[in-house]
């Protein structure tokens, strides 16, 4: 099951998403850390954030929204507090960085390019740029390039793009990023959503809007990928949805060399581990020995 992307030697193709797994100490006492295929700890900032008011989290059907706002402790903290304690686990921990100007991004990089333990970044392009009118940089592809552009010259570390799919093609976003330097690209981020309680007349979450994840959106995040990964050149990460062994199968023949798992989680915590040992026990009966054997193999006719 080892597979080798962007250089980094992971022991399966199933990661922890970002946002879902903490910075993932917080789950060694539940999961071994050292089976995972990676972690992508929850976003990081330039200062810390406290996030959006409560309710965060509405269970929907088939699916979660959340608006937790990227609450974090701070790129700083976290390389003072959390890295020391991740380095002694040999899974590859990949940063996910966000910020509202592209000096954030920047400045966050700055203070993780410094820091030991650390085996990529993964730029949260779904963040409103603040200088540009509030459109987030994942939906307009000039602002994109622009900082893919500037994130990798001052990246010391392989730079995956997390992209947005509330576009309404999701491919130019995609090779504006390829084009702009990044080393890879992931997909999906979650889908802006709105759930109602109808006897308050109020939105289920406090912020209103939500993001809503979950198998509800595997479907689309299948087609997304699956369009991504014939438009570019660049390794494709695929998440969205995946919940068992048969699900990450999916993504890989639609085109993704590595998946993330993320709501999983919140049932099954050991999910990353089960769906990837899933996987492998799968592999027999797909008549290949490795999961690289399944990447882009869907049969189109």
């Amino acid at each position: 099951m080892q597979t080798t992307v962007l250089g980094i030697s992971f022991r399966n193709p199933v990661l922890a998403a970002s946002g879902t797994f903490g910075y993932g100490i917080e789950f060694e006492k539940q999961v071994d850390l050292n089976q995972l295929g990676a972690i992508v700890v929850k976003g990081l900032s330039r200062e810390p954030i406290d996030g959006n008011p409560a309710p965060r989290l509405w269970e929907a059907r088939a699916g979660m929204m959340n608006s937790v706002g990227l609450q974090n402790v701070g790129a700083r903290a976290f390389v003072s507090e959390k890295l020391p304690l991740l380095r002694k686990f040999s899974t590859p921990i990949i940063a996910n960085v966000f910020g509202y100007a592209a000096e954030d991004y920047l400045e966050v990089v700055r203070i993780l390019n410094d820091a030991e333990g650390l085996s990529a970044y993964e730029l949260n392009v779904s963040c409103p740029n603040t200088k540009h009118g509030g459109l987030a940089f994942g939906v307009d592809e000039s602002a994109l390039s622009e900082l893919v552009a500037c994130v990798k010259a001052a990246s010391t570390r392989p730079v995956i793009v997390k992209l947005s799919p509330n576009v309404q093609s999701i491919e130019p976003f995609a090779l504006a990023a390829e084009r702009s330097g990044a080393d890879a690209v992931s997909l999906v981020n979650t889908f802006v959503a709105l759930a109602i309680d109808a006897r308050t007349r109020k939105p289920r979450i406090g912020a209103g809007y939500g993001g809503l994840s979950g198998p509800a959106i595997k479907p689309i995040a299948l087609r997304m990928v699956h369009q991504v990964a014939r438009a570019v050149k660049i390794p494709v990460i695929g998440m969205g949805g995946i919940a068992t062994g048969e699900d990450a199968a999916e993504f890989l023949l639609a085109g993704a060399c590595l998946v993330e798992v993320g709501t999983a989680t919140f049932w099954d915590p050991s999910s990353p581990l089960r769906i990837a040992r899933e996987l492998e026990a799968l592999l027999p009966d797909f008549g290949v020995r490795h999961p690289a054997e399944l990447i882009g193999k869907l049969n189109w006719s």
